[in-house]
């Protein structure tokens, strides 16, 4: 979804500033523009500048939140339940999948005492980037929605830095870089 129009927020609102990643609150009234409407997460434009809206705060633009995410069943394989998770985690400012960008460099799944672990070795475009905690607390999230999954820990790290070649041919795609 990208609506791109003009919309009051109808209540005051958290919301993450972007690329800062600092927490700020969006006053009642304020006119924004949602430029951006992946993986259960709303960027929106402010006068201020870029900033990002959790689904449960939706209500505030004028829409549903129980349309967002919701609990998923496993019915295949989990570990590619995972991965297809992963898949609806965004970059605010990057309308590509933190998958096809290449910023996944590890996922495994642990089972021990019948409770199943999963963890994430993540990077970002750039080491300077405010948004990593949040992009990483949404993918442990979406992780977590996943019937069978009891725990997930996503571990931000640097090594080997990201470089535009680790985007898959499907993000170059979107991205026009193909």
């Amino acid at each position: 979804m990208s609506s791109h129009s003009e919309i009051t927020l109808f209540r005051e609102c958290d919301a993450v500033q972007i690329p800062s990643g600092h927490p700020i609150v969006l006053p009642s009234g304020m006119s924004v523009v949602i430029t951006q409407s992946l993986g259960g997460t709303f960027t929106v434009a402010t006068p201020g500048g870029l900033a990002r809206i959790d689904i449960k705060d939706a209500d505030a633009l004028g829409l549903d939140p129980e349309k967002g995410i919701e609990k998923i069943k496993v019915s295949g394989d989990l570990d590619q339940a995972v991965w297809n998770q992963l898949k609806s985690v965004f970059d605010p400012e990057i309308p590509v999948n933190v998958v096809d960008l290449g910023l996944i460099y590890d996922c495994s799944l642990n089972s021990v005492d019948g409770k199943t672990t999963v963890l994430v070795k993540m990077t970002l475009t750039a080491p300077g980037c405010g948004m990593g905690p949040t992009i990483a607390a949404d993918a442990r999230a979406k992780i977590l929605a996943l019937e069978g999954i009891d725990e997930a820990d996503v571990e931000l790290v640097w090594d080997p830095a990201w470089n535009q070649s680790m985007i898959s041919e499907a993000g170059k795609m979107k991205l026009g870089i193909l």
